[in-house]
């Protein structure tokens, strides 16, 4: 089969657009086409007429294929200059805000609390969501008749391990991996099985450890009583009230003043008292547990809800609501990025 190659040149040179020139290729080159059925046909040609007829099909498929390809250049290039005489930007018109994203509550507690214990020379540390007994109970002195080590308050796996209840447990691995003295604060992601307007499956804690010599009382009060005067932005008078956690000796839960009003919690106004975190000093047994032997050495540890303090602090009625996804808490209670930033 014979191409009048000047022909097909002529049709590709006078396509006006993209349209016309897929047109013109796929005549040539689709199911049907000229090119193509040219090329099926090879199969039925004797040996030395199928090499020569191949020789010119494959000269005449790419002589075509090289003029497509520039004809759809110039046909590309010529639409993109009308579009860009065509279509021009009016600067006057009014400007269209994007919607900006915000901070979450849980997320800007977390910051201001690192923010405050950095500066009380704390580091940050973490440790794995998925614990060991040993970790999460054994050295932390919890007895294997606790409550909180049944299956009612504990996530446990069929291998044994289990979803961490506190970040405890990261106290305990960072005695072990950095000795002391250390003063850390480990926030993270806790779990237990409750679920209503105060109890979430998954929650956040803070938790903080001082250990060194002559670690006292007196410095854990004061290092509670500055942090509530930075973090409420107010100084106020804390309650240490005795308690018992099996990890620390003495234990205490410590309450902020407070005035409920139209079902709304002022913090810092007196009238009431509010339960905010729990501490104490560090159980010579826990020290023990990481081997530490040292008698001279104590310290104190304290542990918060992230939750608690953002409810507390901003007013928020429902712990749920943290977690519902709901664009108007977030556009609500959230912190604006651009905030951050000045």
């Amino acid at each position: 089969m014979k191409f009048d190659l000047g022909s097909i040149m002529y049709i590709l040179e006078n396509a006006s657009s993209l349209e016309d020139l897929e047109k013109a290729r796929l005549s040539m080159f689709g199911k049907d086409g000229s090119i193509t059925e040219a090329i099926n046909s090879l199969r039925f040609l004797s040996g030395k007429d199928k090499a020569e007829q191949g020789k010119e099909l494959n000269k005449v498929k790419t002589a075509v294929l090289d003029a497509i390809a520039q004809k759809k250049r110039t046909l590309e290039e010529e639409a993109l200059n009308r579009a860009l005489l065509s279509e021009t930007i009016d600067m006057t018109a009014p400007y269209k805000q994007s919607n900006e994203g915000r901070e979450h509550p849980i997320t800007h507690v977390i910051e201001e609390v690192t923010e405050i214990f950095s500066s009380f020379g704390f580091s940050v540390q973490d440790g794995p969501e998925i614990e060991t007994s040993f970790y999460n109970f054994d050295a932390l002195c919890v007895p294997h008749h606790h409550p909180s080590r049944s299956d009612q308050d504990t996530f446990y796996f069929d291998s044994g391990a289990l979803l961490r209840t506190q970040t405890s447990s990261v106290q305990i691995r960072s005695m072990q991996k950095l000795g002391v003295p250390l003063r850390i604060i480990a926030p993270g992601r806790v779990y237990r099985p409750d679920y209503d307007n105060t109890h979430s499956p998954m929650f956040h804690q803070i938790e903080g450890l001082a250990v060194g010599y002559g670690v006292t009382m007196a410095h854990l009060k004061w290092c509670l009583e500055e942090f509530c005067r930075r973090f409420f932005d107010r100084t106020m008078k804390l309650r240490f009230r005795a308690s018992f956690f099996p990890f620390t000796e003495p234990s205490m839960e410590v309450d902020v003043p407070c005035r409920r009003v139209s079902g709304k919690i002022e913090v810092g106004m007196e009238g009431d008292w509010l339960e905010l975190l729990g501490c104490g000093m560090v159980h010579p047994d826990v020290f023990k547990n990481c081997g530490i032997q040292d008698d001279k050495i104590t310290g104190f540890a304290f542990g918060m809800g992230v939750e608690r303090l953002a409810m507390v602090k901003y007013g928020i009625g429902d712990l749920r609501d943290f977690f519902c996804n709901d664009q108007r808490f977030l556009k609500y209670y959230g912190f604006s990025i651009s905030d951050k930033a000045h």
